[in-house]
């Protein structure tokens, strides 16, 4: 009777085993096809930490600043930000950072960007913020910008041309 109770015991154990591979499996293909989306969309996908440090930078970032993955992580986030709207940047992401919410609250806006060889860029950005297990619990920002330099320079010639 006991041996037949280890058995059972041991029995429930495995099977508790198994369903915690298959959950972790389960996790690991979820977070695959989440790298793969990321690195597949158009738009540029940047992840600021807290401290505005680049820490994840999808192929539309690479195409849209110029710069590599490799050349951009662990970089500070003012690798893609004109000298002149620095200060800016730095008091809207820090306030946002402290209080967990963004003065935009999600809505695209237009600015300026650098590609890596020194050329400015109109970016249309769309910010959120990233939050930890704690909902006040701040990580980062994530920033998804798309290139709409030609749309805005067609628009400025027209502008000038009327």
């Amino acid at each position: 009777m006991a041996e037949s109770a280890a058995f059972r015991y041991l029995a429930d154990i495995n099977i508790g085993f198994g369903v915690i591979l298959q959950r972790a499996a389960f996790m690991e293909e979820q977070s695959k096809l989440a790298e793969r989306i990321l690195d597949q969309i158009a738009d540029a996908v940047i992840y600021a930490n807290y401290s505005g440090t680049i820490i994840r930078w999808n192929h539309a970032s690479t195409a849209l600043f110029g710069y590599s993955a490799e050349e951009a992580l662990g970089q500070s986030i003012e690798l893609i930000i004109p000298e002149h709207l620095r200060a800016p940047h730095w008091s809207g992401f820090d306030a946002a950072m402290k209080s967990g919410a963004l003065k935009l609250q999600g809505r695209p806006t237009l600015t300026r960007a650098l590609h890596k060889s020194g050329r400015r860029l109109y970016v249309d950005m769309t910010f959120a913020i990233v939050k930890g297990d704690a909902e006040s619990e701040v990580l980062g920002s994530v920033a998804m910008a798309r290139d709409v330099t030609e749309r805005v320079e067609r628009e400025r010639a027209a502008r000038r041309s009327s």
